[in-house]
């Protein structure tokens, strides 16, 4: 039997997440500037393995590839297969990947190009996206739903209205701090930790970003919103290179890890990778949580 959400939460040590898709995807030939979420229905194998070489490397939590997985974020990435089947059969490939060894979060992410602050998209319109990839995620088998690299407070608001219409499984969101330890948008880790808390999240942290050095600093903000929440680091080896599409510069897998001793002792309970991480990256974090 799979372990539910809150019983895994529960346990003494960190719990292990997974790190990233798409850089591992990338150098299976998916090309710079594509979305991983366009292999989803023509090379599903490829990201079976994938997920599947996350599960073997440890991780108790992986995650769907579709963080651009909204109506808007797949029109804008030329991806014309329907919301609902994509995420679907996502979620389906990861919990087969999974089988009783980890738990599946469904992936949603930003719904991009600023659309909220820009006006393209109505507040309405967004839940409603957002509800509608949700829905496909839970039906295609994820134990929970993770909403990742966020920065705006209004469009984050309207994917945990979306999820919460279709679902009242757990809810995990990271917020993506590049900008001087603040989002994109200006917002510091406090006080985004306290409008999630104020959500009732089950739990928060940071992904992406710029890399594992300053994120026990943002963590122990975050820390500041609440004393109990679980604390959620899935950061990158480094800082993107957005014109190229290309993964950050690679951090060796032992010190990427020995990171992590320093977003525990900042009371994160659940770490893994974002952008440049792969397997090796996971199976190194695992053995800083056996020695823990």
């Amino acid at each position: 039997m799979r372990p539910m959400v809150r019983d895994l939460l529960a346990q003494r040590k960190p719990i292990l997440y997974d790190g990233a898709t798409t850089t591992v995807l990338r150098s299976m030939g998916l090309a710079p500037n594509s979305a991983a979420e366009s292999w989803v229905m023509e090379n599903g194998a490829q990201i079976f393995a994938v997920a599947q070489s996350y599960v073997n490397a440890g991780a108790q939590i992986i995650m769907t590839c579709t963080t651009g997985g909204t109506e808007f974020a797949l029109r804008a990435s030329g991806i014309s297969t329907s919301v609902y089947d994509l995420n679907q059969r996502a979620a389906e490939i990861a919990r087969q990947a999974a089988g009783d060894s980890a738990l599946v979060a469904g992936a949603l992410g930003s719904l991009g190009n600023l659309a909220l602050q820009m006006q393209t998209l109505t507040y309405a319109e967004a839940v409603r996206q957002y509800g509608d990839q949700a829905s496909a995620l839970v039906e295609g088998g994820a134990d929970l739903l993770h909403i990742e690299t966020m920065s705006d407070m209004q469009e984050t608001r309207a994917a945990i209205e979306g999820v919460r219409r279709v679902t009242d499984l757990p809810i995990f969101v990271t917020l993506s701090f590049d900008t001087q330890g603040r989002t994109a948008l200006g917002l510091p880790p406090d006080i985004g930790a306290q409008f999630l808390v104020e959500l009732g999240v089950d739990a928060i942290g940071a992904n992406c970003g710029r890399g594992p050095e300053a994120l026990a600093a943002i963590l122990r903000e975050m820390r500041r919103a609440d004393a109990k929440i679980p604390l959620i680091a899935k950061p990158n080896t480094g800082e993107p290179d957005t014109q190229s599409g290309k993964p950050p510069i690679a951090m060796p897998p032992l010190q990427f890890a020995n990171w992590a001793r320093e977003w525990i002792r900042a009371s994160a309970k659940i770490i893994g990778g974002c952008c440049g991480t792969t397997p090796q990256h996971i199976a190194a974090l695992k053995q800083i949580i056996a020695g823990n």
